[in-house]
């Protein structure tokens, strides 16, 4: 085994390395580290070079890590019968140092943008051929240690790592970074993991989101299925709304409203012209644009504008087989549910039951045999300042909203007074 193997390296560290010929002859010095990511991510490709003895404007050249081996000076060294290829395009490649350092990537563990500091490498034995190197990508460093090892790059190796190993590290295993995958020109081509991003709580996602900058942002967001980018759009301030959805036609963003709460839809949709809002009504299946045209009507300050009309509302007869049978059916957001609301014939409210209450029911039990909660209700032009204070009076996890004939509406949940508050201040 190569005594290299399993020596650690870093992209500042081999950046202006010299490679040497097989008489000793300085070829050229490393310009870039080259992956190639549609045959292995993992790895290492090769050393681009700035040749030793050219003019300046001169093509640069690749030498792959399989050409490479180490001589006795610790040289990094051609190996015999090998050669450099000149790199007419390097479109072809992922350059660590073009493409991912000081890039933006999303810390999935973290739930948080970071900036790239540096990449660490570790020499490791070939598979093949124990005295064969290969060059694995280990870690991203996004701590201090990373960007002074690149202040001071240029400096003896030994200098350089004395006064960085004073800053503990702070890195990504390279199997846990995602790298977002934007305009073309901008390189960056491996995608983010949607099935540890799709598990990620909205509001993480809408946090990162803030935090990127425009275009990874915006390359984020689209990469998004209509369910999760709909629960994070819900999370993220009007500005923010409108920015991630303007370059997008209005199928697409119909595809996501449909998907986000009535209310909030509605809300999106008022803060766009009348004639963006229309062409998106437009492209809506009939029964969510109803909901959501329905909504619009009224004042986003009433109760009305703030209400939902996703909630469970059961005939003052039902039982708790047809409560529970109600709650596997409902395609709303079953996380913001609390209660069960009964009604008449003519859709007034009756009762409310927590949800709670029917776990410890027998199935046959009748609703309105439940302890049921003190009914707490408001009209369609209440204000959000009613709303508030109507939650906080009573401790609400909801609240019904009735229209002028007394007839259930909607309901307004905990999360969207939150959400009015942090509004307010």
């Amino acid at each position: 085994m190569s005594k290299h193997a399993n020596q650690r390296t870093s992209v500042s560290a081999l950046l202006g390395t010299t490679i040497v010929d097989q008489g000793g002859k300085p070829i050229g010095l490393i310009r870039e580290v080259a992956i190639a990511p549609a045959s292995d991510a993992a790895h290492v490709y090769g050393m681009v070079l700035r040749p030793a003895s050219s003019k300046r404007n001169s093509r640069s050249e690749l030498v792959q890590i399989a050409d490479l081996q180490f001589n006795h000076s610790g040289q990094m060294q051609l190996r015999k019968n090998a050669s450099t290829i000149a790199l007419d395009n390097d479109q072809d490649y992922l350059l660590l140092e073009r493409d991912l350092l000081d890039q933006q990537i999303i810390d999935i563990h973290g739930h948080k943008v970071v900036r790239v500091n540096d990449v660490e490498l570790v020499w490791e034995s070939s598979h093949e051929t124990a005295d064969d190197l290969i060059l694995r990508i280990c870690e991203v460093e996004v701590g201090l240690r990373g960007a002074v090892r690149r202040l001071l790059k240029g400096l003896p190796h030994r200098s350089v790592h004395k006064v960085a190993s004073r800053f503990g590290p702070s890195v990504i295993p390279w199997e846990f970074v995602d790298l977002i995958e934007r305009d073309p020109a901008r390189r960056v081509r491996l995608k983010i993991e949607q099935d540890r991003l799709s598990e990620m709580h909205p509001s993480d996602i809408a946090e990162i989101l803030e935090e990127l900058a425009p275009a990874e942002r915006q390359a984020l967001f689209v990469s998004l299925d209509e369910e999760v980018a709909a629960e994070a759009l819900e999370e993220v301030d009007p500005k923010l709304q409108r920015a991630l959805i303007e370059d997008l036609d209005s199928e697409q963003v119909a595809g996501i409203v449909e998907e986000m709460d009535p209310g909030a839809a509605a809300d999106l949709l008022s803060e766009l012209s009348d004639e963006r809002s229309e062409a998106i009504l437009d492209e809506m299946d009939p029964d969510g644009r109803q909901e959501v045209e329905e909504l619009l009507e009224f004042s986003g300050d009433s109760a009305a504008g703030r209400m939902t009309t996703e909630y469970i509302a059961l005939p003052a007869t039902a039982r708790v087989s047809e409560a529970i049978e109600a709650l596997r059916t409902y395609e709303g957001d079953t996380a913001i549910l609390t209660d069960i609301y009964l009604v008449d014939e003519e859709e007034r409210l009756t009762g409310v039951v927590p949800l709670v209450h029917l776990l410890l029911a027998p199935a046959e039990t009748p609703l309105t045999e439940l302890p049921d909660s003190h009914i707490v209700t408001c009209n369609t032009e209440a204000n959000g300042k009613k709303v508030a204070e109507l939650f906080d009076k009573y401790n609400l996890r909801s609240l019904p909203v009735l229209d002028e004939e007394k007839k259930l509406v909607g309901a307004i949940h905990a999360e969207q007074v939150i959400a009015l508050l942090r509004e307010n201040h």
